[in-house]
Order: structure tokens, then sequence, then C-alpha cells
């Protein structure tokens, strides 16, 4: 490869426009077994639909948590606000000949996640009595319900009580539990429902559920109800079964939150009811098939089932956790727990936004619209900090507040946010083009983000402008001065606010060019880029000045490049998040080193698989899964460096794509608003 990285961008050209995804032979590659289930080394993996999340349990017919989208209040560590795990809607437990099943008296326990559907099926066969399959699904054209089929065989005569449970976990208090029953000509509908106040009583949350039958109305089983202590109630029914004999039936459920509604509890049971008498496969058809319009964009991998594995894993996680037309954003963990709060960080817009913005933009916008909306309270935070303009938080709850626990210095100090929000905000423009969301969103928040850091930077002596006193994207070197990220991505974003007002015709403060080109990225007398005044090649905890080149391409001579990975890869902690690797594979490859760019690629991800799914924690050994940052990251290495992707002012460019020997293609379905088919070989 000769010459700057900027220099071979070509654009995209359409091999095919992918509408479908066919079913054959290859659907073992959708599939995602738990290998050896042992509760005591157990991370689960998520069904979520952008709005609710349901974590998978080592317990039969249990979920772990359920998390809702948008919900927070304050409690927990560190006095800030926490996204709020919520009724438990979809537990069941099951009665056989009169006693509990449960981990220790069933066999052959098997789980496994269907991507293409994003569904949870799990097995077991209980003594010699039944076999039972459950199947879950966070339903993804209803985004505050899911989705539980029952299937129960039997091997000899015997007699069923399956149970809708309904639980409440204890953050939630002053909990109340509701059963009714709607009786019409044509149906009886029978809802279980608990309604209940977050933490300091901010809100109000509520849960509804209710039983599908497929038997003709008037011949349904009967439901009973009972009302348990410990925030738990249950309907329940008895069924006799013959040997040979299958049952089935389905749980629907809903919740809600005055976040998102004034009257959750009634929202709740309408939305149940609503499910309910849609019927089942009325649901699943409505499902699978908002999931094949997402999967139109996907990546495939001929030649590694483990690295097509794990990159689908990833999509399918970030196709998870976001939903279009929302203003919902992403945490590190997404909706697979309450890891880190629930807040949102920078982990959002330089690491999850990227693949997202080039396969589904209109996930993307989702995320963008978020920090749009808290405009208002950035602005009163940069008003705070003697700043103008919008300043956001380091830690961004429901609200947009700054919601970083006091003792990590993040929360004052972590100012590139900032600048990766204005940066995400110019590049949906690259991609899409779409000049009336520019005027009404894009340059708003552009002109706020560069007026920001006008205001800002410190006019030295040498009439530079400095940005002093901040966290870099290395959090291990605190209250820096010119930190080489920080410093590189303001660069990047005043440019960006001037592009934007010219694509308007409006008249660019000329400021941000002034400030822009006065900003001074710092180096080692060997021309190493320095991270930041006064560093001394300490051990780092993730990527900084390597983000100068991508995705910044603030340095983009490939001699530089390799000078400053020479100096900085091996002063990578290997404690450090997985996002970093990532970085260190997409440029490696795009230098042409595809193998050396592989093993970048493995170490982001291989290292931090956990059991039983290989669910993505944040570290190797870490036990906090899943880590949507490091997908994000991982995903960027595949379609920016294999692929060659890369976003420019004339919408979405390749470079030379190269692939690792072990891989005989790369392909990347469904690219940009024109949904191109990208194939290197």
């Amino acid at each position: 490869m000769r010459g700057s990285l900027l220099t071979q961008i070509s654009l995209l050209s359409v091999v095919a426009c992918v509408t479908s995804i066919p079913v054959s032979a290859q659907s073992a590659d959708w599939q995602i077994a738990a290998q050896t289930i042992n509760p005591a080394n157990y991370y689960g993996i998520t069904v979520a639909n952008g709005m609710i999340g349901l974590v998978s349990s080592p317990e039969p017919m249990k979920v772990k948590d359920v998390v809702l989208n948008g919900a927070f209040d304050t409690y927990g560590r560190g006095r800030v606000s926490n996204i709020l795990k919520v009724f438990n809607f979809a537990n069941m437990n099951l009665d056989v000949d009169g006693q509990r099943i449960d981990r220790r008296t069933i066999a052959n326990y098997r789980q496994s996640l269907d991507m293409q559907k994003a569904a949870l099926t799990t097995t077991f066969d209980y003594k010699d009595k039944v076999s039972v399959k459950q199947t879950v699904l966070a339903l993804r054209h209803l985004p505050f319900s899911a989705l539980t089929q029952v299937e129960i065989t039997a091997k000899k005569d015997c007699e069923i009580i399956p149970m809708s449970v309904l639980e409440s976990p204890e953050n939630l208090k002053e909990v109340k539990n509701f059963y009714s029953e709607i009786d019409r000509p044509h149906v009886t509908i029978r809802l279980l429902t608990s309604v209940a106040k977050s933490p300091t009583g901010r809100h109000t949350v509520a849960a509804s559920t209710s039983f599908i039958f497929d038997e003709p109305h008037g011949q349904e089983p009967d439901v009973i109800h009972e009302d348990w202590d410990y925030n738990m109630h249950l309907a329940k029914f008895k069924k006799q079964l013959k040997a040979g004999q299958t049952y089935r039936f389905s749980v629907v459920g809903s919740v809600s939150s005055t976040a998102h509604t004034a009257d959750p509890h009634n929202e709740a049971e309408r939305l149940t009811i609503f499910a309910a008498l849609e019927r089942t496969q009325r649901l699943l058809t409505r499902h699978n098939a908002e999931w094949e319009k997402l999967w139109q964009s996907d990546i495939i991998i001929d030649g590694d089932p483990d690295a097509q594995r794990a990159v689908r894993q990833a999509l399918y996680h970030l196709y998870s956790f976001a939903r279009e037309g929302s203003a919902y954003s992403l945490s590190p963990m997404g909706l697979s727990g309450l890891g880190y709060n629930g807040h949102v960080f920078w982990d959002t817009e330089l690491w999850m936004y990227p693949p997202l913005v080039m396969l589904k933009p209109e996930l993307a916008k989702s995320l963008l619209e978020y920090r749009y909306e808290r405009m208002a309270m950035a602005r009163q935070n940069a008003f705070s900090h003697g700043y103008t303009g919008v300043m956001f938080p380091w830690e961004s709850d429901a609200d947009g507040q700054e919601a970083t626990p006091v003792w990590a210095l993040t929360g004052p100090f972590q100012h590139h946010i900032t600048g990766c929000v204005g940066w995400s905000f110019w590049t949906y423009y690259q991609v899409t083009k779409d000049k009336e969301w520019l005027r009404t969103r894009g340059y708003p928040m552009l002109k706020e983000v560069a007026d920001f850091w006008v205001s800002r930077v410190e006019k030295g002596t040498d009439g530079q402008y400095h940005i002093n006193n901040v966290i870099g994207s290395n959090e291990w070197q605190e209250n820096i001065d010119d930190n080489a990220f920080t410093n590189g991505m303001v660069k990047t974003v005043l440019g960006m606010a001037t592009k934007a007002a010219q694509e308007l015709g409006v008249a660019p403060n000329a400021q941000w060019n002034a400030v822009a080109a006065g900003i001074p990225i710092l180096t080692f007398p060997d021309g190493v880029t320095k991270e930041n005044r006064t560093y001394d090649g300490v051990m780092i905890k993730q990527a900084d000045v390597n983000l100068l080149a991508y995705p910044l391409k603030i340095v983009s001579d490939e001699a530089k490049i390799r000078k400053d990975l020479a100096y900085y890869a091996p002063r990578y902690s290997p404690d450090g998040p997985a996002m970093g690797w990532s970085v260190l594979s997409t440029l490696y490859t795009r230098m042409g080193d595809a193998e050396k760019g592989y093993e970048w690629f493995v170490r982001s991800y291989k290292p931090n698989e956990v059991p039983p799914f290989g669910v993505l924690s944040e570290t190797a050994g870490g036990t906090n899964p899943y880590f949507a940052t490091g997908a994000g990251g991982m995903l960027q290495a595949v379609i920016s460096g294999f692929g060659g992707l890369d976003i420019t002012d004339a919408g979405i460019g390749q470079i030379k794509g190269r692939l690792p020997k072990k891989w005989k293609s790369l392909t990347i379905k469904g690219v940009g608003v024109d949904h191109k088919t990208i194939v290197v070989k």
C-alpha cells in the first residue's frame, strides 16, 4: 500500500440488492447453542427488541432479568440514576404429577438462540414423564411485549400444571397485584397484572400477562389465580395428558412505565390484550418479518465458522439493543443487564454507531435523536462549567444529565465525548445525504458542539489553542493537557461544523477553522505521536493515539501510522477493554497486513467470550456481558478493516479490502441507504 489511506477511496458499486434471507442448509450458522450449562459459571444471552431485554437463566423456564429501556431511577451505587430492572413477567413454573420441576430433577437440558428469528429455545426432559420445549421472544414489532411458547410432550399418562408467574424484583416497592377476566362471546382474556413504584417513587411500573390457548372458546382449561407473599403471584391451569400427546400454549406479556406513558397500568393490560388477540401465529409472522428486514444487512464470512458466529452474534446484539423510530441510545451493556447503570457513554458514538450507520442508518438515526433531544441539558451542563454551546455528560441517563458517580473523575473531565457526538452527526449526513435532517438536526448540533470547543480551548503564548485539564480515552491518565485523541477529535469536528454550514449555504463561524488549525498534535522527538503533554511511555488502558489514524484520519501517512502502532501496541494493557484491540486490527489490515489484522481481530473477541453462549465480557476474564462496545469495535475491524469500507464526504467508499488467508470471501450485505452488497475475495 502506498500513500495515505485517504487517497485510495473509491465509491462502492452495487453487486446485488438483497431483499430476503434464504432458509437453507446454512441455518446452523444462525444458531448459538449453550455449551455445558453450569449454573455456577453461566452468563446468559439476551433476547431484546430495543425496548425490553430478557436475559436467559440456567434454571428451567426462567429468565434472569427483565430490563426496560428509558426507565431510570436513583438507587444502587453512586447516588446516580440506574436503569430499572422491572417485573419478571416471563418466568414460569411447571408441576408434573404434583411435583415441581427444577434444575436438579431434569435431564438433557439444552438452550439455543436462533439469531435469525431472535428466539431462545430451551428443551429438557423431566424423568420419564414429559419433554418440554420453551421458546422466548422479545417481539420486534411490539416494543413493550414478549412471547413465550411452550410445548409439552407426555412420555406416559400424566397431569401437568403450567404456571405463568409474575415476580417483582427487590428494587420495586408498593407492589399491587391484580387478576381479571374479560369475557366476550368468542373469547375469554385472563389478565395477570402487577403495578409498583420505582425506588424513589419517581416512576410507576406495570406488567401484565395472559395465556393464549389453542383450544376453541369454551374448551380452554380453567385458569386459577394464586396470590403469594414475597411480591409474587401466578395464574395456572391443569391438563391431563395421554402418553404421546403434545400440548401447546403461549404466554404473552407486556411492561410499561411512566417514562413511556402516563398510565402504565392500563397501557400494559391493553398491550397484552392486543397481543393475546393477535394470537401466536400472527405475532410470530410479524416478529419474523421485522427480523428478516434487519438481516437484509448482514456479514457473511466464508472459511472461518468461529469468526462467522462471533460477527453475527455481535450484529444480533446491536440490532437487538437498538430500535428504529425511537430516541433511545445504547449503553455499553445494551439491554443485557444493569451494567454501567444503563448509562450512555462515548461507547455509542465511536464504537457501536459506525457499524450501524453503515449497515442500518435507520437504527443509527435513533441514537442521534437521543442526543438531539437532550441538547437542553447539555447546554445547561456547558453553562454550569463556564462554557458556551453544548457539553454532553460522560455518563448520560434518561434526562441527559451527568450521571457519573462523583468518585469517578471522568464525569467532570472526559470532554472528548462532546466531540464524538458531533462527529457521529456529520457521519450520518455523509452516509445518507439527508439535507433536511442536516438542517433540522445535524447542523444545530454541530454548531453548538463547535461553539463549545471554541469556548473550551485556551490560547497559549505560543499562539496555539490548547485543551488543558482533561481525561482522554486512556482513562488511566487523569487531568492532562493536550491529549492526542481529544485534540484530534476537536480538530475534526470543528472542520465538520464548517462543512455542515457550507452544505446549507450558511456562513460558518470563522473561529471554527482558526481554532482547528491552531490545536496541536504533540509528538516525541522521533516523530511518534505523544498521547499527552506529560506522557512518559507508561501502560495505557485502551486506544488513544491510534484513533487519530482510524477513525479520525488526522494521521494518514502510512509511515507515521506504523510508527505510532509500533510504539503504542506493546503498551496496551492486557486488562484493557475489548475495543482497543479492534483498532489495531483495523489499522494493520488497512495498511495491507491482513494476517496481523486477523491476530488482533481474534484478540478483540475470543479471550472475552464467557460460557455457555460465548457472550462478550468487557475484558478478558471479565464477568459483565454483553459488552456491546466490544461488539461494535470488532465489527469495525471486519467492515472497515477487512472489508475496507470508509465513510467519506462522497458517501460510503472503499479502500482495497484484504482478507486473512483463512477467509475465502467476505460479503457485506445491505450497506448504506442503497442497500449495496460488497464482496471481498
